[in-house]
């Protein structure tokens, strides 16, 4: 909470002596709209006693008065030099954070953000009264959610899908061996690249030394027809947009020399391959393996697809009032991260992504502003539903989770919980658990089906035991919070 002049209220001593009374702090809120809400707060002076004492304990140790030894000058003493306003500055800004927090339980508020905080009346020995805006989570009513109904995509796994794999794993095994002679699609070449924009080499512009596989698409746009038909020694220009760096989506002018040529040699596709490249006797149990691991991929993205469908259905569902200023707060957060983050990480600025994009700025905030509202609206709908379905965070799934996101974060789950718990936010990742079973729920009440017109059984086991519901519960716990990653305070 700020600190809150209060220089400008009343300050006169009352010189009525009432009769002694327990203190009373009163509190009124109003609704100003359904985000937000105005507190109007009356506390008797003698509930200021502990913060007056702390002030003239506080401005005692700053300041030294002639006669008297630092930190024991006299309180009348301290009005009489500096003034009594300065105490109560001091005292009510003390206060003010405790006297707020009682109003807001005893309001049975959730405040977004901070308060707008106005002392509406200061009378010495007497009175303390002030105001405060703040906006506040909206009252939300769930609906019955048990009649959503979603399609997703049928799990199928072709033949041609299979040898996909199995050739995947073929490529990984394949040996390379230098020839003398003009590079052909599917070979090696080893490259030095110098890129040129306006004449001007770039300072990373420059790399040596690089293996590329002709035909697979990983490089500039024009280098495969500029390599083919190279041999070791040979070179050539084009021209390509720039992928990423400084100049990221400008033409540029681009060098190749080729210093080596590899022929790359696969492997037969017979039991002896299956047996060198996984723990199968012959090819056949090697395919009916990439058939089994490809249908589990695909019921996992299935479950994930009827997250996100459901997740939309019960959005649309839900009327959902977003506070102005926390809706901005999001946007620019969003925008921040994307900017200085991940941008930044390429290379590259907001300018040159939205060329990349074909997106123009105000298409950009467009699209951002629709993500943080359905960010917003996603929290709060599935923290209703944590709150209406009595769910709870287990310590072992709190500690699951906190696993998973070490992994993703590439640090050890020792170093990611002390940093979790050093950066207070252990419940944000509560929050997180709990969105994700919230998500669950509603997607078990709902009726998925396939293409095919089939239902979908999450529930259903793999061979190990363990249901495609629950592993696509982790997912829905990703999914949530990267939906409802808010920067509410």
């Amino acid at each position: 909470m700020c600190r809150v002049c209060v220089r400008g209220a009343s300050t006169s001593r009352s010189s009525q002596q009432s009769a002694p009374r327990r203190p009373t702090v009163k509190s009124a809120v109003e609704t100003l709209n359904p985000t937000r809400v105005r507190l109007t707060v009356e506390v008797p002076f003698e509930e200021l006693k502990p913060s007056l004492d702390a002030a003239y304990k506080k401005i005692n140790q700053q300041v030294t008065v002639p006669g008297f030894r630092k930190g024991k000058v006299p309180a009348r003493v301290i009005d009489q030099r500096f003034g009594r306003g300065a105490v109560l500055e001091e005292a009510v800004n003390d206060a003010l954070p405790k006297l707020y927090q009682e109003a807001v339980e005893e309001g049975e508020l959730s405040p977004l953000g901070q308060p707008e905080v106005d002392i509406t009346e200061l009378k010495d020995n007497e009175l303390l009264a002030f105001t405060a805006e703040v906006d506040i989570r909206p009252a939300i009513e769930i609906p019955d959610y048990s009649g959503i109904e979603v399609t997703v995509d049928a799990v199928e796994v072709t033949d041609e899908d299979v040898e996909k794999s199995v050739e995947q794993l073929r490529e990984r095994f394949a040996s390379t061996t230098v020839v003398e002679r003009a590079a052909a699609e599917g070979d090696v070449v080893k490259i030095d690249l110098e890129a040129r924009v306006d004449g001007e080499v770039l300072e990373d512009g420059v790399a040596k030394g690089i293996d590329y596989t002709i035909g697979s698409g990983e490089l500039l746009d024009g280098i495969d027809e500029a390599v083919t038909g190279l041999e070791a020694g040979g070179s050539a220009t084009f021209t390509s947009e720039l992928k990423g760096g400084s100049a990221a989506g400008r033409e540029a002018e681009v060098t190749v020399e080729v210093t080596s040529v590899s022929a790359r040699e696969l492997p037969e596709l017979d039991d002896d391959f299956a047996q060198m490249a996984s723990e199968f006797d012959t090819l056949e149990e090697l395919r009916a393996d990439s058939r089994k691991r490809l249908e589990r991929m695909k019921r996992y993205d299935q479950a994930t697809q009827a997250q996100e469908k459901v997740l939309d259905e019960l959005i649309g569902l839900v009327e959902v009032p977003i506070p102005e200023k926390l809706l901005q707060d999001e946007v620019n957060t969003r925008k921040h991260n994307l900017v200085n983050h991940q941008l930044s990480q390429m290379g590259m600025d907001l300018e040159t992504y939205l060329k990349l994009q074909e997106k123009s700025e105000e298409e950009f905030e467009t699209e951002l502003k629709e993500q943080a509202e359905k960010g917003i609206r996603t929290q709060f709908i599935l923290d209703e539903l944590v709150n209406k379905e009595k769910l709870n965070v287990s310590q072992e799934e709190l500690t699951e989770h906190l696993m998973r996101r070490a992994q993703s974060s590439g640090m050890s789950p020792d170093q990611f919980a002390q940093a979790v718990v050093e950066s207070g936010q252990v419940p944000m990742l509560v929050g997180e658990v709990a969105r994700g079973k919230a998500l669950a729920v509603v997607v078990e009440a709902a009726k998925v089906t396939d293409s095919n017109g089939d239902v979908v059984a999450l529930d259903d086991e793999d061979e190990d035991g363990e249901t495609v519901e629950a592993s696509a519960e982790q997912q829905g716990e990703k999914r949530a919070d990267e939906e409802s990653g808010t920067s509410e305070d």
